[in-house]
């Protein structure tokens, strides 16, 4: 399911997010009369709480105002709605990315930090991974996050242009092995199969349905006899396989991703 933020009325949706950040001022109250018990933060973190709990199928105004104890009426006095509750969750879990990495030159290892974070970070709240990356919150947490990303790259010295393709490629990236990991661990609760076992019982019927797979398939065949899945590290029992696998293709993939931006900046050196 994929959700697109940003489809709630733009003006209060924007002066929400950014409530925080004009002159200091605390959240103002929604009227005359005492202090309610209820604040825009105490009711994005509820949403929060449940998405992460039971995802983004869960999410209403009705059921987050039941984790608060009260109507989902009650809510819209502080929120004009779930598009716009939305925006405000995506927003508000950005803030626990890290701001910042150490400033000492060696930029590959900023950005080996950075995506080993984004990666646990989605992990986390998997929801996020269901929000499209094609229409933005514009969020000053999802800024923030933007800007330590272009603050690594910029150590590289290459380009702007090449570094604005380099910000998508390391994000979709980031958020392409985070969903596969997420999958993995949904997938045996979902279908009541454990990986090994689903996986095992369907690769040995191809010998029966398939005699001449390495055949048809020659590459394939061979790229597989020569290439067995990654062993579970002690400790690692209790980690489903595919999830192994996605770890060990996000680890792999990150350090090609990082040696080809090695080969640009060395050949922009060489001018």
């Amino acid at each position: 399911m994929v959700v697109f933020a940003g489809q709630g009325d733009a003006r209060r949706s924007m002066s929400l997010l950014w409530r925080g950040t004009r002159s200091g001022a605390p959240e103002r109250r929604p009227g005359p009369g005492p202090r309610p018990a209820l604040s825009v933060d105490a009711i994005v973190a509820a949403a929060i709480g449940l998405a992460d709990a039971e995802g983004m199928a869960a999410l209403s105004m009705r059921a987050v105002g039941e984790r608060l104890g009260r109507t989902a009426m009650a809510l819209y006095t502080y929120v004009p709605g779930k598009s716009e509750l939305l925006d405000l969750m995506y927003d508000q879990v950005h803030a626990e990315l890290p701001a910042g990495y150490p400033d000492d030159g060696d930029w590959r290892a900023g950005l080996t930090a950075w995506a080993h974070d984004g990666l646990e970070f989605h992990l986390r709240h998997p929801w996020v991974l269901q929000v499209s990356q094609a229409r933005p919150v514009l969020g000053p947490h999802e800024y923030a996050g933007l800007d330590t990303l272009v603050r690594l790259l910029t150590a590289t010295g290459l380009d702007a242009p090449l570094l604005r393709r380099l910000i998508g490629t390391l994000s979709h990236f980031v958020r392409g092995c985070a969903g596969t990991v997420a999958e993995a661990r949904q997938a045996a609760a979902a279908t009541g199969e454990p990986d090994e076992r689903w996986w095992f019982a369907r690769s040995a019927l191809l010998a029966e349905v398939a005699p001449d797979f390495a055949a048809r398939y020659p590459d394939l065949a061979a790229l597989e006899g020569a290439s067995a899945p990654r062993q579970a590290a002690p400790g690692e029992e209790s980690v489903p396989f595919l999830e192994r696998e996605a770890r060990a293709t996000f680890e792999a993939g990150l350090g090609v991703l990082l040696d080809g931006i090695t080969a640009a900046v060395d050949r922009t050196a060489r001018g």
